[in-house]
């Protein structure tokens, strides 16, 4: 599969009014031969707030938090990073877009004079042990399961790496952007555990200090010389989980951009900020113990689908910003294919099927994670669910550490709805199903389904999509596993959201909201 380069017109021009010659294009990704006209600024803050707090360290090794992995994509490079808001990947540490040997070879040259924030050089030896730390079993990272294909990565010289993988993988370009290169000599010389704490990257910002519930401050890194240099000397991020103490912050210009705006806050904020709602893949998902029956049952899942009234839901809940689940995917996603199966509001048939599993009455508690907009919507759907004959539903609300860590794992309940989006990873379709369809994370640990023949079918079809010769012919396939997860809804989405964003356009520069969790700052100034 090519890749795209994502510069939009703006800052291309602006790019290339200071360098002239310098910017040259090769493929689909652009080759930038001589990046030496890359200018970090010297003056200007951005002070931001963030929705969440900071769960996890900052080793790309293992951090997965909302926070920490957001301030990642701009302490960190990969060979190929993903644009935060536009979702294209472009080269980051790669300085020529990568070659294809044959089906199971590929090299990549890294980018001339790209240092990491203590001023030493990335070499290939950094890229080496960025990849094999991820890759080994030992170190248990999160990331493993989107790179099983390369079999090994080595040096063919100072500048190029060489990938081996075990069989022809078509999204390996796409997938590179998973792994950030880390430097083998600090890690070694400090441990991971002061390097989790104190990340040394070669993005354009470096970490200089963070306080759990409080902030993450960075600076601007001089020896930058990518496309994305760092357009002010330093920037604050406030870690403001609290709603209206983030809306505070933005109405009184304490910050100059906020996360989630609370869909309440938004007609009001508007009068004075900018506000912009986008489309992400981010869902609230409906799953179930399919080991307990009478969820074992798949007409029962299903008549828990039809019996919920999406829309007056999301109307009520969201203020309307969301579209209800017509597929796995949302419909502004580049591989979107609707479902046969769709699930329209429709008590009838909700009760028809549940008593065609020969469930009379049906009696069960509904666990929610604790998120403000989770709590929001929670009532509504036992609303909805409690109209249908024969079914009475109870609630309870349990912070997400409670529900993944106690609640599934013993067994002991029925239904769930949470929220996931998988996509700050990556976007293509074969990382976000094996997210929550590959693997004994999910399919096996939680909603129990991998005995199934259907995930069994699942399994084969990635493993045939991933191999495909063209995404047209992944998409025929990837579109296959989307029926069968629509018709048996093992852990499905109830719809997928739109994430409101507020930023002050009179003080930023070629700000963009995110359609995924947090802020990106990559290519923004101050006014």
């Amino acid at each position: 599969m090519t890749t795209s380069h994502n510069e939009s017109r703006r800052h291309f021009m602006k790019l290339m009014g200071g360098v002239g010659a310098g910017l040259a294009f090769s493929g689909t990704l652009g080759t930038f031969t001589n990046p030496a006209f890359a200018q970090v600024a010297t003056a200007g803050s951005i002070e931001a707030g963030i929705a969440y707090p900071l769960s996890t360290g900052f080793d790309p090794l293992t951090s997965s938090g909302a926070s920490s992995y957001a301030a990642n994509l701009h302490i960190f490079e990969g060979l190929v990073d993903l644009h935060p808001a536009t979702r294209k990947p472009y080269l980051a540490l790669a300085g020529a877009e990568p070659v294809q040997v044959d089906d199971t070879t590929w090299r990549i040259t890294l980018r001339d004079g790209a240092t990491f924030h203590d001023g030493k050089p990335v070499t290939t030896e950094d890229v080496i042990y960025s990849f094999e730390r991820v890759l080994n079993p030992e170190n248990k990272s999160l990331f493993a399961q989107f790179i099983p294909y390369i079999d090994k990565v080595t040096a063919v010289d100072d500048k190029t790496v060489e990938f081996k993988l075990k069989y022809p993988f078509a999204l390996f370009t796409d997938r590179l952007t998973i792994v950030k290169i880390v430097p083998k000599h600090v890690i070694e010389a400090v441990g991971q555990a002061k390097f989790d704490a104190t990340p040394i990257g070669s993005g354009p910002f470096k970490f200089v200090s963070a306080v759990k519930d409080d902030r993450i401050v960075f600076a601007a890194h001089e020896g930058y010389n990518g496309i994305y240099p760092a357009q002010v000397k330093d920037m604050t991020w406030f870690l403001l989980s609290d709603d209206s103490a983030r809306v505070t912050a933005q109405e009184s210009g304490r910050i100059q951009a906020m996360e989630s705006v609370p869909y309440l806050d938004v007609a009001r904020l508007q009068r004075r900020q900018t506000v912009e709602s986008v489309q992400s893949f981010g869902l609230l998902f409906l799953m179930f113990n399919c080991e307990k029956a009478p969820f074992n049952d798949p007409k029962v899942r299903k008549a828990l689908h039809y019996g919920l009234d999406t829309q007056a839901l999301i109307n009520t809940a969201l203020m309307g910003n969301a579209e209800p689940a017509t597929s796995f995917l949302q419909t502004t996603h580049a591989d979107y294919v609707k479902a046969p199966t769709q699930y329209d509001y429709d008590v009838k048939k909700a009760e028809a099927l549940l008593k065609e599993a020969g469930v009379n009455e049906l009696s069960f508690k509904l666990l929610a994670t604790d998120h403000s907009w989770v709590k929001d919507c929670a009532p509504l759907i036992l609303e909805s669910w409690n109209k249908i004959p024969g079914v009475k539903v109870s609630l309870e609300h349990l912070q997400s550490g409670a529900l993944y860590g106690q609640a599934i794992p013993s067994g002991d309940f029925g239904v769930v709805i949470a929220p996931g989006d998988p996509s700050v990873f990556g976007n293509d379709v074969d990382l976000l199903m094996s997210w929550w369809y590959r693997g004994d994370v999910w399919a096996k640990n939680r909603y129990r389904w991998s005995d199934t023949p259907e995930y069994a079918k699942v399994q084969e079809l990635l493993d045939e999509a991933v191999k495909a010769k063209n995404n047209d012919e992944a998409k025929k396939i990837w579109a296959q596993a989307i029926d069968i997860i629509a018709d048996q809804v093992p852990l499905y989405p109830l719809f997928h959201r739109k994430l409101p964003t507020a930023w002050d356009a009179k003080k930023l520069n070629d700000f963009q909201p995110l359609p995924t969790t947090g802020l990106s700052f990559i290519g923004t100034g101050r006014k």
